[in-house]
């Protein structure tokens, strides 16, 4: 503990610490304002904590070196299954399909019969289901697409510039399903990737207990996905990129995974183009008293289930609320069918962060930059109008990340591993590049820009490119528009 806290502050960490409800070592964990921070020997007694902006763990996670040898062992990993896959094709792609989900088909794309098969095992409701939710990310697409236009203007008399908003030519959408069928998913990629107007969307899923999962395969289906292959992990997303003997590579990878499969999108970055980096779900709570643990915690093991390193993080001003919530998650744990990997998730990867003010939670939430951020407080627009860093906000306690994850309408692949610092999520406008072109229409308006051009390429030295512009000027200027520097 710092020296300078006073002797009743030394007693509540004590205390806090003997029942397990802070962790010492947290200590060393207190975040500080980024602004007039003022040094241990220099305390502000008028502030708790001696001056700081202390920021208490009551629950930490792994540790950051824990972290990075996990993400070490998996960089190494996926770059050998790539390599494979680059050397071998299709050999090395069904090789690893069988050792890793035991599945090994004649032929990993499905023909039309085997896609109607899956409609045929779907009761008419999950059919219907699975429109209603398309239906929703098809509008909102189509929204953010005609937000998206066009331009050309002439910027001077004779020159006009413009860009124009070209789709993708190729996608390949990526669907978990290994532990779940991750239905969604297929509505979040191809219904998107086809409201953006891209020709060829493939798109792939593993086997679902030991066969195509049905509800995925009608999603991609209905979505309108013009190749779907019962492929998954590093040997599908690698398949679609690098190409192999059945798959004709495309030019743009999208889609949530694990670990795994964010690290092969990050490594056939540049081969291919990507989304995003979305691995693992993390999810952030900020929460004040005017909620209970209860809600708390079901919103935190609902996103904690997806995946053992899957963080779910409480960040509250309200100690009995993260006691209560502590509480509440162990209570149930005892009952979620999913117990098994979420309370691995919560053990390994569960924070809970006691703040003093709104204003550091903000700081706090922003310093994570989490993929769902859901406020459960007394003015969640306070959250919306001042925080910068998440992946999607979920706004006041009627609004739920599985709203977003399943149904609601915005994308659910958003940023992980703090990505969102530099990226929003996946939207209609990521397959779409916005390409510019220029038009010089007049005489006088190439030699005008030449006279400048000319000046600024000796200014640099490009001497092949100042005589692409004193072409034009000696051939289209005169007078003082012919003087262009020697």
């Amino acid at each position: 503990m710092p020296a300078n806290w006073s002797r009743e502050t030394r007693r509540d960490w004590a205390s806090a610490a003997r029942h397990r409800k802070i962790d010492e070592s947290a200590c060393e964990h207190c975040i500080r304002s980024q602004k007039n921070v003022p040094s241990e020997s220099s305390p502000d007694n008028n502030r708790p904590f001696g001056g700081f902006t202390v920021v208490r763990y009551i629950k930490n996670g792994a540790s950051v070196e824990t972290v990075a040898t996990e993400d070490a062992k998996t960089r190494a990993l996926v770059e050998a299954m790539l390599g494979e896959i680059q050397q071998r094709g299709d050999a090395a792609v069904r090789e690893y399909s069988d050792r890793l989900d035991h599945w090994s088909p004649k032929s990993f794309r499905l023909t039309r019969s085997e896609i109607d098969a899956c409609y045929e095992a779907l009761p008419r409701q999950a059919i219907d289901d699975i429109t209603f939710a398309q239906t929703q990310v098809r509008n909102f697409a189509e929204v953010q697409r005609r937000s998206m236009r066009d331009v050309e203007v002439e910027t001077l008399p004779g020159v006009v510039l413009g860009h124009k908003n070209i789709p993708v030519a190729s996608v390949g959408c990526y669907v978990p399903g290994g532990k779940y069928p991750l239905v969604a998913s297929a509505h979040m990629s191809v219904v998107t990737a086809k409201v953006a107007g891209v020709p060829r969307v493939i798109a792939a899923a593993p086997p679902f207990a030991g066969k195509p999962a049905p509800a995925i395969i009608v999603a991609m289906d209905l979505a309108g996905a013009d190749e779907i292959y019962v492929l998954g992990g590093v040997q599908a997303v690698g398949a679609m990129a690098i190409g192999t003997e059945s798959i004709a590579p495309v030019d743009m990878l999208v889609g949530p995974g694990n670990a795994f499969v964010a690290e092969a999108k990050r490594q056939l970055f540049g081969r291919v183009g990507i989304d995003l980096f979305a691995g693992p779900t993390e999810t952030l709570v900020i929460a004040d008293d005017s909620v209970d643990g209860e809600i708390c915690a079901a919103d935190l093991l609902g996103q904690a289930e997806h995946g053992p390193t899957s963080p779910a993080v409480l960040v509250t001003c309200s100690e009995k609320l993260a006691l209560a919530t502590i509480a509440e998650v162990e209570r149930q744990l005892t009952i979620l069918p999913t117990a098994g990997v979420a309370s691995v998730a919560w053990r390994d990867y569960g924070q809970v962060i006691l703040c003093d003010t709104d204003e550091e939670m903000v700081q706090v939430a922003d310093e994570l930059a989490s993929e769902h951020v859901q406020v459960m407080t007394r003015d969640p627009d306070f959250f919306l109008a001042r925080m910068r860093i998440f992946g999607a906000l979920f706004l006041g306690p009627l609004t739920i990340v599985a709203y977003g994850d399943k149904v609601i309408g915005t994308n659910h692949t958003l940023p992980t591993k703090k990505a969102a610092r530099y990226t929003g999520g996946l939207w209609v406008g990521k397959f779409l590049k916005t390409c510019t072109y220029q038009r010089v229409t007049t005489p006088e308006a190439s030699a005008l820009i030449g006279e400048y051009c000319s000046r600024l390429c000796a200014l640099e030295g490009f001497m092949g490119h100042k005589e692409q512009a004193d072409i034009r000027v000696r051939r289209h200027g005169s007078g003082r528009q012919r003087a262009v520097a020697p």
